[in-house]
This record gives C-alpha cells, structure tokens and sequence, in this order.
C-alpha cells in the first residue's frame, strides 16, 4: 500500500513538472503585450515618453550605485508604479469580482502614497528636473 502511495505521488509530480513545462512553453508564444516579461513602463521623465520593458529597466540599474542608481531606481519604480495604478483603475472598472475591486483599491491607495514618497524624495535628493 505504502509503495503505491509513492508511486502515485511521483506519477503526480512528473505529471505536474509537464504540464508546468507547457505552460510555460504556451506562455512564451504569446504576443509581447501580454506577456509579463515584455510589461513595458513609461517612463517618468516628462520629456521621455519612451516605453521601457522590465528587462531594459532592470538592465537601467545595472553597474549603478550611490546616486545614479536611487535616481535611476526611483524614476523606474515610479514608472512601474504608475503603470500598476493604470492597471487596478481598468480593474475597479471593468472586473466582475468584488475581490478584485477591493484589490484594485488596496493598490491605488496604497501605490499612489508610495508614487508620492518617492516623488518627494527624488525632489529632495535634487533627482528631479
């Protein structure tokens, strides 16, 4: 009995290693727009309206420190941020669960109190134009 139970799970998990790897086979075939790892961000600067992808803004923040980097940080996580408001307003709209809609108020609130910290900080490190 035990060692049914043992082969029962291990059946189960390569099942489960599978079906995982069609998955995510299935994601990365995918367009651009929908896929998490190609989100792109505008940027915060208001002369820059170019689109950023989570990789490039990652990529940003490589090799900096000190200064360079929490500017760079915060101009991105602002961007991120701002996109995350973008998404949770859609959500408060558009989402046919009230948990959702509550989620989406939990993320306006509290993204919009962070987009302002990072805001005020960026002006009094002197990173913003």
């Amino acid at each position: 009995m035990k060692q049914q139970s043992i082969i029962y799970g291990v059946v189960g998990l390569v099942i489960g290693v599978l079906l995982t790897g069609f998955v995510m086979g299935s994601q990365n075939n995918k367009t651009p727009e929908k896929s998490n790892s190609t989100m792109t961000h505008e940027s915060s600067s208001s002369d820059d309206n170019s689109k950023m992808s989570m990789e490039e803004m990652m990529s940003d923040l490589k090799g900096k420190s000190g200064d360079k980097f929490d500017k760079a940080f915060l101009e991105s996580m602002i961007a991120h941020h701002e996109d995350a408001l973008t998404m949770a307003k859609d959500a408060k709209e558009l989402a046919r669960r009230d948990e959702i809609k509550k989620l989406a108020d939990e993320i306006i609130s509290a993204q919009t109190s962070e987009i302002d910290q990072m805001k005020k900080w960026q002006k009094e490190w002197g990173f913003s134009k």
